[in-house]
């Protein structure tokens, strides 16, 4: 393993510690506190559940890029399409930058989907945190797809999710405290 990736990926996840608190910090202090007298059995299931949803998606990115190099060099044609990929992505990041928030379609269907996780959870237990956790790694965050480049120059699947594992353990120190501290306010 390259063990320079994963140190990385955990000082990211300790560094933007302040920002995943900003972002994610009273989601997470809302599934502590939707648990009722379970809150630590809840909180944990979902760190729990968000370390491993993390390590399946680095491990995935691992695979991917290295399949997506293969084929790239492979195949001419795919290049042309590669690199408008790439400038695809620039564009957004761009536009967001310039725009300075999310745009109003995705914000709607988060809000959405929280309504939708919260009844959800209100009937689940403890199952719902850990499942929450895991799809966790899907929400639209610049620092944790970040990680997640990271993860996929790990060059395999077991390395990237590794990396990924850093990250969420270096993130985590964040998103235990910051729920903690909101739940005792």
């Amino acid at each position: 393993m390259q063990s320079s990736l994963a140190l990385t990926a955990l000082l990211m996840g300790l560094a933007g510690g302040p920002h995943c608190v900003a972002m994610c910090g009273a989601a997470c202090a809302g599934l502590g506190h939707a648990a009722g007298e379970r809150q630590r059995q809840a909180l944990v299931v979902f760190q729990l559940g968000r370390l491993l949803g993390y390590s399946l998606l680095g491990g995935l990115a691992a695979v991917s890029v290295q399949g997506l190099g293969w084929l790239t060099t492979q195949s001419a044609a795919l290049r042309p399409l590669w690199t408008l990929l790439h400038l695809a992505a620039m564009a957004l990041g761009v536009v967001l930058m310039l725009q300075a928030r999310q745009p109003v379609w995705l914000e709607q269907a988060a809000r959405r989907l929280w309504a939708g996780v919260q009844r959800w959870h209100q009937r689940r237990g403890l199952l719902a945190p850990g499942l929450v956790g895991m799809l966790w790694a899907l929400m639209p965050c610049g620092l944790l797809y970040s990680a997640l480049m990271v993860a996929a120059l790990s060059g395999s699947a077991g390395d990237g999710a590794l990396t990924m594992a850093g990250f969420a353990l270096g993130s985590s120190v964040s998103l235990w405290a910051g729920p903690w501290l909101w739940l005792r306010m």
